[in-house]
């Protein structure tokens, strides 16, 4: 609790607070109004309190910290409340903020571990000594060109994403005024090639190829439930299954962090209820998890999982679980509604739009069937008249690709894929 004393002799104001070494501290305001004195020392509370737990101030405080003077800002670094906005090095702040994310308990290890890659990229191009403040936009657009070198383009915009926030915190702090990598994109894109849709056939014979019955449910509780994996196959118990619901509750390591989105209740669809039934008759006595030979988070799950595709007669899949989830997803949406799909699985519907429904075969299939059948309901002399209109279209079509395809003496070939 930070306290606020006034001289009588010169009228000057200054604060006293304990820091998180519990160290007595003083800040001098010097001569300044009443208000503005009792709103700094409100304020300062707010960054001890952030000291001490090493999160960032709130917003109100990261406002006012943006318009605070130099020279109070120095008295702040001098006490160890923010960084000296001259002398803040971007190799100290990183560290500093590395420090105060592992402090928070709502972000994950995995997340921390997710930015050292593009901290230590930045360390490398800028210098660990380089000041924050004198690193330009446009330096920060160089820096995006020089990482993109090899590497895919959704992987630069999430390290472009993981740059942004870093200065973001800095302005928060009031070290920085600006963010340089404003302006940058990135939003990841689509990438539809890397999709693939897991048929049911191709499933089942996945899951005789599995060795174990715990891989036979790693795997259906992938495709059939549409859980991520690892994270939420490993997190699931044996009391989170309603045997007389017909359904089961799953936990999200992945959305904990959200209000309302640490779990969901999903169906006991019917590809599961056998194998979740055999796999509770031959758990042990009081077994917790229903994964529970691989239970570290760390393992790598997808290289077996390849081998056993493999041993199916089949060749991996990219985004060999992801492809499983998509897979689900997609075969949801074709029976429900897409609020419903998407809650099932753990997503809003602009995400499971962007990332996970696919068009599929069976969806061409469909729409050729509902042509046919169509057409087969119009009087005979309508179906003549169509056909032949159909054709004509297409000769004239033919002509006008024809004519676009003869440039002078250059023929361009025109090339057809199958869909």
């Amino acid at each position: 609790m930070a306290s606020l004393s006034r001289r009588s002799s010169t009228g000057s104001y200054s604060i006293q607070f304990e820091d998180r070494d519990r160290i007595r501290q003083t800040i001098t305001l010097g001569k300044i109004p009443k208000r503005a004195a009792q709103q700094t020392l409100i304020h300062v509370e707010k960054l001890a309190a952030a000291q001490i737990t090493g999160t960032a101030p709130d917003a109100d405080t990261s406002r006012w910290l943006s318009g605070a003077s130099e020279k109070l800002i120095a008295k702040l670094a001098k006490v160890g409340l923010v960084q000296d906005r001259q002398n803040a090095l971007l190799g100290a702040w990183i560290d500093f903020y590395d420090a105060s994310r592992k402090a928070d308990p709502k972000i994950k290890q995995s997340t921390i571990n997710a930015s050292a890659a593009t901290f230590k990229s930045l360390k490398k191009y800028f210098g660990a000594g380089r000041p924050l403040r004198s690193i330009a936009k446009g330096e920060a657009k160089a820096w995006r060109v020089k990482v993109a070198e090899g590497r895919a383009e959704n992987t630069v915009r999430k390290w472009t994403a993981a740059a942004k926030k870093l200065f973001n915190a800095a302005i928060e702090f009031g070290v920085v005024d600006a963010n340089p990598f404003d302006g940058l994109q990135v939003t990841t894109l689509e990438v539809r090639e890397r999709e693939f849709f897991i048929t049911q056939d191709a499933a089942d014979k996945v899951l005789k190829a599995c060795p174990t019955l715990e891989w036979r449910l790693i795997f259906a509780l992938a495709r059939y439930g549409g859980l991520r994996c690892p994270s939420e196959v490993l997190a699931l118990r044996w009391g989170d299954i309603l045997w007389d619901q017909q359904r089961f509750i799953v936990r999200s390591p992945k959305t904990e962090h959200h209000d309302g989105l640490g779990s969901r209740v999903v169906p006991l669809f019917p590809e599961l209820t056998p194998l979740l039934s055999e796999g509770f008759d031959q758990a042990e006595p009081g077994a917790e998890f229903v994964i529970t030979r691989t239970r570290d988070s760390a393992t790598n799950l997808r290289t077996q999982m390849a081998r056993i595709v493999e041993l199916a007669g089949l060749q991996p899949w990219p985004k060999l679980f992801q492809n499983l989830r998509a897979t689900r997803a997609t075969e949801l949406a074709d029976s429900f509604p897409g609020h419903v799909a998407a809650a099932w699985l753990g997503h809003s519907v602009k995400v499971a739009k962007n990332y996970y429904w696919q068009v599929t075969d069976d969806h061409f299939e469909a729409a050729g069937q509902s042509a046919a059948n169509a057409l087969q309901k119009l009087p005979q002399g309508s179906v003549n008249k169509c056909s032949k209109g159909g054709e004509n279209l297409a000769k004239s079509h033919s002509s006008a690709l024809s004519a676009e395809a003869s440039v002078g003496d250059t023929r361009l070939e025109l090339v057809t894929s199958a869909v």
